[in-house]
């Protein structure tokens, strides 16, 4: 049996939450860059991207990674190399990024986009936006922004729905 947790409203809700703190961390949107992960980061951090743009009314770099390179349970020979990884549009050097997921869980995704993220250049700083927090947390990462937290056990599992892939807004809890 699911539960609502966020609906369409209370997650363009959470998004504008994001972005306005976005904005307010960053002292504006100069050297900014979204990296958003696959699959639905990516179209998380598209929907800040058009929220920044409407508020300040400037355009920030989008980028996309797919972080199933960097996963630390790929055995090394498995692994990636420098010629293999699809470049960034965005050169993310000395940028304020903001790395954007739909769930924060045990932290291994973002560990993995991590390395991903400094393949490509260094940063001046990473940022982690988060649409739900569940907790359960097996290495040191938190969120610097969180559209809600959600305490869960580790059975359940929470469910994000987006338009642009599952045709409706919503988080639920499985």
């Amino acid at each position: 049996m699911a539960k609502q947790i966020l609906d369409e409203i209370a997650m363009k809700r959470a998004l504008t939450r994001i972005t306005y703190e976005i904005i307010e961390n960053n002292k504006g949107v100069e050297n900014l860059v979204l990296v958003g992960i696959k699959t639905r980061g990516i179209f998380l951090a598209r929907r800040i991207a058009a929220r920044l743009q409407e508020l300040e009314g400037v355009s920030v770099g989008i980028d996309e990674l797919d972080i199933s390179l960097y996963r630390d349970d790929v055995q090394p020979e498995q692994q990636t190399t420098s010629d293999q990884v699809a470049q960034f549009p965005t050169d993310v050097t000395d940028k304020n990024v903001v790395l954007v997921d739909d769930v924060l869980f045990t932290g291994r995704t973002i560990r993995a986009a991590l390395d991903g993220i400094m393949v490509q250049g260094r940063p001046r700083q990473i940022r982690l936006a988060v649409l739900v927090d569940r907790g359960h947390r097996q290495l040191p990462i938190r969120a610097d922004f969180v559209g809600k937290n959600i305490p869960t056990s580790w059975a359940e599992k929470v469910a994000v729905y987006m338009n642009e892939v599952d045709g409706q807004d919503g988080v639920e809890l499985v």
